[in-house]
C-alpha cells in the first residue's frame, strides 16, 4: 500500500494545472472561512473596542499618532495587517459592534442588520495576496516532493517535510515584499507613482533587505508548520487509505487528513504564531508612525519578554480560535486540491486515449 501511495513524478498533471487547482482551491478556503474571522472581529471589539481610539474622524493625518490603530486579520491562508486610520476607514473591517452573546448570535444578527454580505467583509484584498502565495506554495511543493523522490529513488517519509519546509520558505521570501508594500499603501494612502518613490528611498536608505522586513517571525512559524502539516498529511492520508482499503485518497480522506494535520502542526507551532502577531503589529505601527515608532523587538526578546508577563501559558495564547481557523482551512484547501488534480488528471488520461 506505501508504493501505491507514494506520488509518481509529475502526478500525470502540468504545472499550470496545479496552479489552477491550488488557486480555486484558495478562493473556496476564503469564502468558507472568512466569515469566521469576520465574526471572530466583531466579538473582540465588543470587548476591546477601537471606537474611543477611532473616534476623532475629525483629526488630520499624524496630528494625534495615538489614535491610529493597527490590527491583524487572518482567515487561515494568510495573515494581513490592517491599519485603521479612522471610522471610516475602517468600514469594511470594523464597524460599530451590536451586542453578541455568542459566535451563533453575531452570525444572526450581522446577517439580519448588516446583510449577509457583511461576513465576507475584505474579502478582496484577502483574495489578492493569498491565491498568488498559495498557487507559489501548493506548486512548489509538488515539484519539489516530486523532484525528491526521483532524486532518492523510493519514497521517503521525510522528503515531505523537507519539501514543505522549502517550498513554503521560498512563497514567503516571494510574498513578504509584496505584503509590506500594500501595508505601506494602506497606512499613507499612497498613489502608485508615491509608491514607486516611497519604495526607491526605502532600499536607497537602508538597501534592498528592507523589502523583506518582518520575513523572519513570518519563517520561523511557516516553515516549521509547513514541515509539520506536509508530513503528518502525507502520514495521515496513508494510514486512512490502508484502513479504509483504498488505493487512492478520495474527497474525505483528504479533508480528514488535512484537518488532522492542520491541528497538529497549528498546536505544535503556536508559540510562533503568538510572536508573530505582536511582531506584525510592531512592524504595522513603524509603517504608520515612522518616526515615533519605537525599533521592533527581535523575536527572541519577544519570546522572553511574553514569557516573564504571562508565562509559559501566555505563549500558547489563542489556541482556541487559532486552531478553529486553521483546521477547516487546512481541510478545505488541501481536498479541494486534490479534487481538481483528480479531475485534471483524468482529463489527460481522456485527451491521450482520444490521440491514440
Amino acid at each position: 500500500m506505501a508504493e501505491k501511495m507514494s506520488p509518481s513524478p509529475g502526478g500525470g498533471i502540468t504545472p499550470l494545472q496545479q496552479m489552477l487547482a491550488s488557486g480555486t482551491g484558495a478562493i473556496l478556503t476564503s469564502l468558507f472561512v472568512t466569515p469566521l474571522d469576520v465574526v471572530k472581529i466583531r466579538l473582540q471589539a465588543q470587548r476591546t473596542p477601537f471606537s474611543k481610539a477611532l473616534a476623532v474622524q475629525s483629526v488630520p493625518w499624524g496630528a494625534q499618532p495615538a489614535t491610529w490603530k493597527c490590527f491583524l486579520y487572518c482567515n487561515g491562508l494568510m495573515d494581513h495587517l490592517y491599519v485603521c486610520q479612522n471610522g471610516n476607514g475602517c468600514s469594511a473591517w470594523y464597524k460599530a459592534p451590536g451586542h453578541f452573546t455568542g459566535t451563533l448570535d453575531a452570525f444572526v444578527k450581522i446577517t439580519r442588520h448588516e446583510g449577509i454580505r457583511s461576513l465576507w467583509s475584505g474579502l478582496p484584498p484577502t483574495l489578492v495576496m493569498a491565491v498568488p502565495a498559495t498557487v507559489i506554495y501548493f506548486t512548489t511543493y509538488d515539484q519539489l516532493r516530486d523532484l525528491l523522490h526521483v532524486r532518492m529513488g523510493s519514497w521517503n517519509h521525510y522528503i515531505p517535510l523537507l519539501a514543505g519546509a522549502l517550498a513554503r520558505l521560498g512563497a514567503v521570501t516571494v510574498i513578504s515584499p509584496l505584503e509590506l508594500i500594500r501595508t505601506k499603501m494602506q497606512s499613507q494612502q499612497l498613489s502608485y507613482r508615491e509608491l514607486r518613490v516611497c519604495i526607491q528611498s526605502a532600499v536607497a536608505q537602508d538597501g534592498w533587505l528592507s523589502l523583506w522586513r518582518g520575513w523572519g517571525p513570518t519563517v520561523l512559524r511557516d516553515v516549521p508548520f509547513s514541515a509539520l502539516y506536509w508530513f503528518n498529511y502525507e502520514l495521515v492520508r496513508t494510514w486512512l487509505c490502508r484502513q479504509a482499503w483504498l488505493d487512492g485518497a478520495n474527497f474525505m480522506v483528504s479533508f480528514t487528513s488535512g484537518a488532522i494535520s492542520g491541528t497538529v502542526a497549528a498546536v505544535l507551532t503556536l508559540p510562533f504564531d503568538v510572536v508573530k502577531t505582536q511582531r506584525q503589529i510592531e512592524l504595522g505601527d513603524s509603517e504608520v508612525h515612522p518616526v515615533t515608532a519605537s525599533k521592533p523587538s527581535s523575536t527572541w526578546l519577544l519570546m522572553q519578554r511574553i514569557r516573564a508577563e504571562s508565562g509559559t501559558r501566555g505563549l500558547f495564547a489563542g489556541f482556541l480560535p487559532r486552531v478553529i481557523k486553521v483546521a477547516p482551512a487546512c481541510a478545505i484547501m488541501i481536498s479541494t486540491y486534490e479534487f481538481g488534480k483528480s479531475f485534471f488528471q483524468k482529463l489527460n488520461q481522456e485527451q491521450q486515449l482520444r490521440g491514440l
